[in-house]
């Protein structure tokens, strides 16, 4: 069966990439690469929503028997006045029937107005909200699909002829349901866009994406063991992979009070929201708040989180120790110290930490130099061991993310350990290597898993370490002061390569004698 759905999920992916590829042919040298990218997510977007709330009436209005219905060629005045009323409660925005991607798609290559059009319409979705509950959710949603730029052409037939190759190649794309795809089919184009394009022009996009194989391992990390949870939290959810990553993981039901996140980047903040949308999240289940994290915190009023799952931004810069109210804030006071002003890695963990309920699990990805650096880096880490909190470290294979070959490292925290122990797992080996990054397959997931709930000694793979082995190591948390590496260098015998380099000597004295004979032979002839 396994292998089965492995095949499917090849096919759609495969299938999905040719498809964006193929519209990317058609466009190039019209939209630079990156620009390109937020057309087709944008677009991707609008195609689901349409698709969504007409499957939304439609299932309605045939379970009333009306088997005939279709939203779709319903006349606009009809659907405001039947439809819409309590429409935006439900669903958290609402789309006129000529609004619809399918209808927008079979008369733009006529439509003279035709970046105008989308415009007005994708302002009228996110208008749609206004003054109900979701407006928050919905508004800027469609912020970088500028169809007015002229990156899409200078003049406005060629913008327009643009926008139609991006609206025909997308409703060429079959997903089928898009809840039902056996990928993320969003999370899916955008990796594959960003895996592309990331490089282009110096651009950088790899660190705004969590590859949706580290994901599952993170998702399946915290929820191991749990039956339930209230909820789930990303302090820096970038697309919101991460998030999603739970919800495809695990049963709708057992994350009880939804998806939250924070964001920094407009771009990826309207991305994660999409995201959330386009699997059906609904507006009311997630709660995704764009702003600086570590400075102006926006979910204190949902914590504690029994799940947190982050990738945050490796080392970057901070205010730190420059404001002194920060080591009173109650998330960093306890360590007694900051995370140091060029590496705010320990921030984001403390932030964690102080979000994360009494049975909670916290799994991060981190950058490895946090694990040995001295100072106050090595102050936290003392604090983090000294009370329990460290629950596991695992090595990452190099390659995983785009835009770094770094092995990268997860940091796995609970509040509720049984044992003064700490899991390190060297998962470097786990890998498929796949043409530009190396990818972690189920089996890979599954080996780094079973270790995890076993917690046994397994030689050159895993130790189960007592935490005053670690204070001996000065809480040096690196996974290779525990776990010794297999040797792979070839053995030697010494006494066969010494034998060996004795009958090479003979030989070469040998062929110098052959040599010297000839050369006296020669002589003698002359």
């Amino acid at each position: 069966m396994a292998k089965v759905e492995g095949n499917k999920e090849g096919l759609q992916r495969a299938e999905l990439h040719r498809k964006i590829w193929a519209i990317a042919d058609e466009v190039r040298g019209s939209v630079d690469g990156w620009d390109f990218k937020q057309f087709i997510l944008g677009i991707l977007f609008y195609r689901f929503i349409s698709e969504n709330i007409t499957a939304f009436f439609n299932i309605a209005e045939h379970e009333a028997g009306d088997l005939s219905f279709n939203y779709a060629e319903l006349s606009d005045e009809e659907a405001l006045r039947d439809f819409k009323p309590n429409t935006v409660e439900d669903k958290g925005f609402f789309i006129l029937p000529s609004q619809l991607f399918e209808n927008v798609v079979k008369t733009a290559k006529e439509n003279e107005n035709l970046n105008i059009d989308l415009a007005n319409i994708f302002s009228a979705i996110e208008g749609s909200a206004q003054g109900f509950a979701s407006e928050d959710d919905i508004k800027g949603l469609f912020e970088d699909v500028d169809t007015s730029s002229n990156r899409l052409g200078v003049t406005v037939a060629e913008k327009n002829a643009c926008l139609t190759k991006i609206l025909q190649g997308i409703a060429a794309i079959d997903f089928g349901n898009f809840e039902e795809n056996e990928i993320d089919a969003f999370g899916d184009a955008y990796e594959f866009l960003i895996s592309n394009y990331a490089s282009n022009a110096g651009k950088s996009g790899g660190e705004f994406f969590t590859p949706q194989t580290v994901s599952k391992l993170l998702a399946k990390l915290v929820m191991d063991g749990q039956i339930k949870i209230n909820k789930v939290y990303d302090p820096t959810c970038g697309s919101g992979s991460l998030l999603l990553q739970m919800k495809k993981q695990f049963d709708e039901h057992i994350i009880e009070e939804g998806f939250y996140g924070q964001e920094i980047n407009m771009t990826n903040y309207n991305l994660a929201r999409m995201n959330m949308f386009l699997h059906n999240v609904n507006y009311n289940n997630f709660s995704i708040l764009r702003g600086d994290t570590l400075l102006n915190p926006l979910h204190n009023d949902e914590k504690p989180f029994d799940a947190v799952v982050s990738n945050p931004p490796y080392s970057i810069s901070w205010v730190g120790d420059a404001d002194p109210t920060l080591i009173n804030d109650e998330r960093f006071a306890p360590a007694g110290k900051l995370a140091p002003k060029s590496y705010a890695d320990f921030a984001f963990i403390m932030h964690s930490l102080s979000y994360l309920s009494s049975k909670g699990r916290a799994a991060i990805v981190c950058f490895p130099g946090i694990f040995y650096r001295k100072g106050a880096e090595k102050t936290i880490r003392q604090y983090l061991v000294d009370n329990n909190f460290v629950d596991c470290v695992i090595q990452l294979p190099d390659k995983l993310f785009f835009g770094t070959s770094i092995a990268t490292c997860i940091l796995v925290m609970s509040k509720n350990k049984t044992e003064n122990k700490v899991l390190f797992i060297d998962a470097s080996q786990e890998f498929k290597k796949e043409t530009n990054n190396n990818i972690l397959d189920n089996l890979n997931i599954e080996n780094i898993l079973t270790q995890f709930r076993d917690r046994t000694d397994k030689e050159h793979f895993a130790r189960y370490v007592d935490t005053s082995e670690i204070k001996e190591n000065d809480y040096n948390l690196s996974v290779s002061n525990y776990v010794e590496k297999e040797d792979t260098r070839e053995v030697i015998d010494i006494k066969v390569l010494n034998q060996e380099i004795e009958e090479t000597v003979k030989k070469i004295d040998s062929l110098r004698q052959s040599i010297d004979n000839l050369v006296k032979e020669l002589e003698s002839d002359e």
